[in-house]
């Protein structure tokens, strides 16, 4: 009866012996070594939740083992081990936790700051004396996207991704610059609603402007392009060596034959170094491949650019210094084989001048640019107002056979083709003037995107054009 009494009991305090235990009770006076242990589960489990039960014996806090009970120590050391070391455990993942925390914080910090001196610089103009003499707005925004590509792009000189701490910034310093477009918007009638007294209201709803509408979210997605086609080299076949640290007859280690030297100005830029075998014909495919993708973007950049350009007003000083003859700008020879020949070909003359240079180029540019705004400013010169949106809108007045316009349309078709020929020309007088004198966010944050990813697009086609060169040096050696 004592027995079942017990084993109520024990059932009743959530304990269950095991059939060990079980001959431990039958046998009270003898103690069996190889049947009195009892698990170290089930003796935590009674410890921690039946501290008053049968089972339970009355053990000193300061001593680890009684002779009484010589079966209990080991299962009370295991589970006082188990226990410390999760203590361990818990404190050390919590350190690390609010370690992690402490480091999400300080980043956090540093960005705040980073913005607020963005923001300063935005609403001071970066004039940092506060007097008022700062540039507008719209120069700012030019300008902060044009340094921020410097810095993010400016080092970077190989066909490689960039880095995750660059990546990062450029993505975050970009979304907070274009985040203005946002709020430039335009009003547009979308419905009228006759009221109850029979008044008729229009009602007239914001949207993005047309030109930001189209054109930012064609520049985002250029801009992603780009840096896809230089995360796609993350292992390629090619290696660099700077300009100058190794000598025409070292080699390199490995498979790797010595570098081809160039003959050109550009000594900062990394020379590739490829197999003695050269590339394989996957490599070559694959840039093939990104050299078209990026040769399109940087025609689509190009274009989003000069549209945006030419949307823009002309200053005033610039239409003060142009000269008073189209003729005396561009010279007495252009003059007369623009106006002379019957069907004009600017691809012809080009091929004729011979030029050597980009400096030569440039200013046969400003020259013919020049001419060009001289003689539409004649062909209108009939009307009150020569103002270049006044102008705009009255060169479809003009009558056709004019030969000022003629002249004008002429110079406009060499100019472009002369951009064309030359796509790293640098910008011109009358597009320098624009952008400087230009007061309109939306069009210097167009004009600025478009201009940095159009540098961009155009620095990967020639390090893939340099890939190339090596490597048909290298396969084909003199």
């Amino acid at each position: 009866m004592d027995n079942l009494s017990n084993t109520d009991e024990n059932y009743d305090l959530g304990y269950q012996p095991s059939p060990c235990s079980t001959e431990q009770n039958d046998q009270s006076t003898t103690e069996t070594p190889g049947c009195s242990t009892m698990s170290g589960d089930s003796f935590l489990y009674c410890r921690t939740y039946s501290g008053n039960s049968a089972f339970s014996e009355p053990v000193d806090d300061h001593s680890f083992c009684s002779e009484a009970s010589p079966s209990h120590c080991p299962a009370r050391r295991s589970g006082d081990q188990k226990l410390a070391v999760l203590t361990r455990l818990g404190k050390k993942q919590c350190k690390s936790n609010v370690d992690e925390k402490l480091d999400e914080l300080e980043s956090l910090d540093l960005e705040l700051e980073m913005m607020k001196e963005r923001f300063a610089k935005l609403l001071l103009g970066e004039d940092m004396s506060g007097s008022g003499k700062g540039v507008c707005t719209a120069v700012t925004i030019s300008n902060a996207i044009t340094n921020l590509y410097a810095t993010v792009f400016g080092q970077n000189l190989r066909l490689e991704p960039l880095n995750h701490e660059k990546k990062a910034l450029w993505k975050r310093e970009m979304d907070c610059l274009l985040s203005v477009c946002d709020y430039i918007v335009e009003f547009s009638l979308t419905k009228s609603q006759n009221l109850r007294n029979g008044t008729a209201v229009e009602i007239m709803e914001s949207r993005p402007r047309s030109d930001i509408y189209i054109n930012l979210p064609a520049l985002r997605k250029l801009d992603a392009m780009l840096i896809e086609i230089l995360d796609s080299f993350q292992d390629r076949e090619f290696l660099y060596a700077e300009q100058g640290s190794m000598s025409s007859n070292s080699t390199r280690t490995g498979s790797f034959r010595r570098v081809v030297q160039r003959n050109n100005e550009k000594w900062w830029v990394p020379v590739p170094c490829v197999p003695s075998s050269g590339l394989s014909e996957k490599a070559r495919k694959h840039l093939r491949h990104k050299r078209e993708c990026a040769n399109q973007i940087h025609k689509a950049a190009m274009s989003i650019n000069s549209g945006v350009l030419s949307e823009m007003e002309i200053p005033d000083s610039y239409m003060a210094s142009l000269p008073k003859s189209g003729r005396a700008s561009i010279g007495d020879a252009f003059y007369r084989f623009m106006y002379s020949a019957e069907k004009f070909s600017p691809e012809y003359l080009l091929d004729c001048l011979n030029i050597a240079s980009e400096h030569e180029a440039l200013e046969l540019a400003d020259r013919v640019e020049a001419s060009m705004y001289t003689w539409r400013r004649k062909a209108c010169m009939s009307h009150s107002k020569s103002s270049w949106s006044m102008m705009k809108d009255l060169m479809s007045d003009v009558d056709r056979s004019d030969k000022n316009h003629i002249l004008a349309e002429r110079a406009e078709r060499l100019l472009f083709a002369l951009k064309q020929r030359y796509p790293e020309l640098s910008q011109t007088s009358l597009d320098t003037c624009k952008i400087q004198y230009n007061r309109d966010v939306g069009q210097a944050i167009l004009e600025s995107y478009s201009r940095v990813l159009e540098g961009l697009a155009f620095n990967i086609v020639a390090w893939i054009e340099d890939v190339f060169f090596v490597d048909s040096a290298t396969r084909n050696p003199e």
